[in-house]
């Protein structure tokens, strides 16, 4: 007996490319089952994804240890920004691995969003700065990722109740936690 396996692509309101397992409410569409291509643009591969990660892992993993993240948070959020493509763009303009849009990216001194090493230095620089700002309470660091530091200050700090993001820090955690007790086997 074979399992069945299906990809689907969601595009948030902010036009982050996020790609699960399980169908959920909202914009998803089903572009993989078992082999079959579903999609007739922006085919989604499980080929090039595992390269892809494979070519970026070592990179994630040095910047990781480089600044004192974990792995496995970085990891998280490559995965669900940009299903480790790191041509990956949304249509709000956020590029690469880590979607940076080009503020930040600028802010951050990448200046080649499509360049692995640049996007993963610029976005875990700015995940570490976001966690230094909310006292590295990861969950308000990414919301701050996701919606912007300025959503997360203008209620309260917390979580900002946009769906979009409430979701975005789950899968982010979920795929956290998935990491690290796969780091343990």
């Amino acid at each position: 007996m074979s399992a069945e396996a299906e990809i689907y692509k969601y595009k948030d309101s902010r036009g982050g490319i996020h790609f699960t397992d399980k169908p959920m409410k909202g914009n998803y569409r089903l572009l993989w089952r078992s082999g079959k291509k579903q999609s007739r643009k922006g085919r989604f591969s499980m080929k090039k994804f595992r390269q892809n990660k494979a070519e970026v892992s070592p990179f994630i993993d040095d910047v990781a240890k480089q600044l004192h993240l974990h792995p496995g948070l970085l990891h998280a959020i490559v995965r669900v920004e940009s299903a480790y493509d790191p041509k990956a763009v949304s249509h709000k303009g956020a590029q690469g691995l880590m979607q940076l849009m080009p503020a930040t990216a600028k802010r951050y001194g990448v200046e080649n969003s499509y360049d692995p090493q640049q996007n993963l230095r610029g976005g875990a620089t700015y995940l570490k700065d976001l966690l230094r700002m909310f006292e590295y309470d990861i969950k308000l660091a990414l919301a701050a990722y996701n919606a912007g530091e300025n959503a997360v200050l203008k209620y309260g700090k917390q979580i900002p109740p946009y769906p979009e993001t409430q979701q975005y820090v789950k899968k982010v955690l979920n795929e956290f936690e998935r990491n690290r007790l796969a780091m343990l086997n």
